[in-house]
């Protein structure tokens, strides 16, 4: 470790954060209808939209309806893009003449755009279509992230307003979200891209004479604009098979700082923007805090790892001064691709500058460990902020049980009917990772394409589901995931993950929103403060410790003890 690199990645947090501020604000008036310096010009466009499509902007729905909303949504979605991927052999923009996808292929990379998961058990270079990358993956970035964004508002609601039958209108969050945030950002960061060296182009591949004679075929296509809104929604999924690592999606270091800003500027903007809409920026202030305490301790962990590399390397005689750079880019280092890993699963975002399959054993764990807590620091756009929440909720039960307060939280008390609902939902997370993980490590079909033995290939199972149910989408790419097994359960892992988490956080938001926003009394413990951000990152870290210590344990840190004594695998 250097002080160069501490001082890169503070710089880039520290722009993120100030960035983030400033993007609350916006958010926080326009998801509350007010007038924004873009309304002159956007507010006619979601009024066309809001007519064709017969959305009543100033109808709400009450949580059940939102909910059905968003499932019928996402399954119109999901349909669309499985027949677009399926007929792609016969439909235009499909210079390359790439045939449709299979069944199963199609059927996992549906569910995983629709999902926000992005996982790509494909080549994206070698198998898609301009008109597959353009008209089915981009779109579904957009519109996977606004759903998103539109389930966090509801939970919001439900606590800045007291003794209401609604929490929203789905539609209408969905529009926005893409109309005023996703959109203007996208376009923006696009145009920044191709000015530093992203191509976007419908001319299609290219052909090159090598030093050696020898023709070598280099892709390209229109990948700054998927580029934009696979970062800025937390999506993640890449043009090129080695997505931000490849050098025409992440050309230079400049470009890699762009690509961590577009991460994390919307989920924190969302946390700040959730500050405003309760009228209490203080609230705000302990999540991004907490948030921010335990991915910095993530990076320094990865980073220290990748620096320490690996004791073969001095057995052999070479220099570990530099570190493990193995699967890494030179033009970024170690310090860079440590952040980058940290913020990709600390996010749900999924893409990734370097293989986190050539990380050190306690360097690869901590973006598994960072999924399996279940990407909230920040997460994903709308998943972090309703996943915290839930979590501040268990965290605020606890406190009155342990102290003798009442459980309340941002007004609203927290009763048992409210409990149950968050414990159903953050069970599915492990229940998913690990029963699938279980399951497909005693599977000779799942156990035929693991590239690697002992507990390294292990973990690449258990990152494998991590991934797919903590809606992430990166991989340790030692695993060869393009089979029906893989296809398939990991395609129903996304559904649960995605779904089952967070209907239960729909009808919660519901229930709250019933209940009259009281006063705090004496009785009342205070979650503005330094105890209660303590209080959640505990209760944070023990949740995920309980759950996942023991599967690490076999995994990573197994492998890291045998590394120690010379063993690899």
């Amino acid at each position: 470790m250097t002080l160069v690199g501490w001082a890169q990645i503070i710089a880039i947090l520290a722009l993120c954060v100030i960035s983030a501020l400033v993007l609350g604000r916006s958010m926080a008036r326009v998801f509350a209808g007010e007038r924004t310096f873009m309304s002159p010009i956007i507010a006619p466009v979601e009024g066309v939209i809001h007519r064709m499509a017969g959305i009543d902007p100033a109808k709400e729905q009450g949580w059940l309806a939102f909910a059905l909303s968003m499932i019928a949504f996402n399954l119109v979605g999901f349909v669309a893009l499985y027949a677009l991927l399926r007929l792609q052999g016969v439909l235009p923009f499909n210079q390359s003449l790439f045939p449709g996808l299979d069944p199963d292929l199609a059927f996992n990379t549906a569910v995983s755009f629709v999902t926000n998961t992005n996982w790509q058990s494909y080549s994206g270079e070698a198998t898609m279509s301009d008109l597959s990358q353009m008209a089915g993956l981009t779109v579904q970035n957009f519109l996977s992230a606004a759903t998103g964004i539109a389930l966090a508002l509801a939970l919001v609601r439900s606590f800045a307003r007291g003794s209401v039958p609604t929490v929203g209108n789905f539609y209408v969050d969905v529009i926005r979200a893409v109309l005023y945030v996703l959109l203007p950002l996208a376009i923006v960061t696009a145009a920044a891209q191709i000015y530093l060296g992203t191509p976007q182009t419908l001319v299609g591949s290219v052909s090159a004479t090598t030093l050696e004679g020898g023709t070598q075929v280099i892709a390209r296509g229109p990948v700054a604009s998927q580029l934009a809104i696979k970062q800025l929604g937390t999506n993640g999924g890449g043009f090129f098979n080695a997505n931000a690592a490849h050098p025409f999606e992440n050309p230079s270091p400049l470009t890699n700082v762009l690509t961590i800003w577009q991460m994390l500027v919307v989920s924190l903007g969302l946390v700040f923007a959730f500050g405003r809409m309760i009228d209490d920026k203080r609230q705000a202030r302990v999540l991004v805090g907490v948030m921010g305490f335990l991915l910095f301790a993530g990076i320094g962990i990865a980073y220290y790892a990748e620096s320490a590399g690996t004791p073969m390397l001095a057995a052999a005689g070479l220099d570990p001064a530099g570190g493990n750079m193995e699967g890494k880019e030179v033009r970024f280092g170690i310090a860079a691709s440590a952040l980058f890993a940290a913020v990709t699963t600390g996010l749900s975002d999924g893409a990734v500058n370097a293989m986190h399959d050539s990380f050190t054993p306690i360097g690869g764990m901590v973006p598994m460990a960072l999924i399996m807590l279940g990407e909230i620091l920040p997460g994903g756009v709308g998943s972090g902020l309703y996943g915290m929440l839930v979590m501040a909720i268990i965290a605020v039960f606890i406190a009155g049980l342990m102290v003798g307060r009442t459980p309340e939280y941002l007004g609203k008390k927290i009763d048992a009917g409210d409990m149950k609902l968050a414990v159903l939902a953050i069970i599915v997370l492990p229940a998913t990772m690990l029963g699938f993980a279980a399951l497909a490590a005693v599977t000779p079909t799942a156990l035929a394409t693991l590239n690697n033995g002992g507990p390294h290939g292990l973990s690449e199972i258990y990152y494998a589901y991590a991934s797919a149910a903590g809606n992430n989408g990166s991989a340790f790419a030692g695993l060869g995931a393009d089979n029906t097994w893989w296809n398939t359960t990991l395609a129903l892992a996304m559904l649960l993950g995605r779904f089952a988490y967070v209907v239960p956080v729909i009808a919660m938001a519901g229930r709250l929103a019933a209940k009259p926003r009281l006063a705090p009394s004496a009785g009342t413990f205070p979650t503005h403060g330094l105890l209660f951000a303590g209080l959640l990152a505990g209760v944070i870290l023990i949740l995920g410790g309980l759950q996942f210590f023991p599967a690490l344990a076999l995994g990573p840190i197994a492998e890291q003890v045998q590394m120690s004594a010379g063993k690899t695998f």
